[in-house]
């Protein structure tokens, strides 16, 4: 489940990409006045970007936060990533986490891993296809992939 602060962090970054500029640098106050985030709490996610390499910051009169990279190379997925941790529902699918879940006879047998797998790529399908530009709507969203139909019931 998405957490607040990983809610929070996705809309800090959608606020820096629509102002993204080389010199233009975004001030936290700010951030959290247009988007409704508590200062303080604003202030750690923004760290936690940082040290994700998803913003960085500059201290002084002119300092801010701005995007690490342009927009269009920043997915939703990465931000979700950097704050909530590996977008699977469990450790034994997460691609970038992967450990055994606790009470798993085996990995290899379970009957719930493969389905769990299908949820997992089918999140980061989309949420890393959506990058910080489309959903600032800088840049068009991305086409639609054909969904595919449950066979009937035989």
């Amino acid at each position: 489940m998405l957490t607040s602060k990983g809610k929070y962090a996705l809309r800090a970054a959608v606020y820096l990409a629509r102002h993204h500029t080389e010199e233009g640098w975004a001030l936290a106050v700010d951030i959290a006045a247009a988007e409704e985030i508590p200062k303080k709490f604003l202030e750690a996610i923004l760290v936690e970007l940082r040290d994700e390499h998803i913003v960085v910051s500059r201290r002084g009169r002119n300092g801010g936060y701005r995007l690490a990279q342009p927009p269009d190379r920043i997915g939703a997925g990465d931000v979700i990533r950097a704050i909530d941790g590996p977008l699977a529902l469990t450790p034994c699918t997460s691609r970038t986490q992967y450990g055994p879940c606790q009470d798993c006879v085996s990995p290899t047998v379970c009957a719930l891993r493969p389905v769990l797998q299908k949820a997992r790529d089918a999140i980061a399908d989309v949420l890393d296809g959506h990058s910080l530009a489309t959903m600032a709507g800088l840049a068009p969203p991305p086409a639609p992939t054909a969904r595919r139909k449950a066979a009937p019931p035989a």
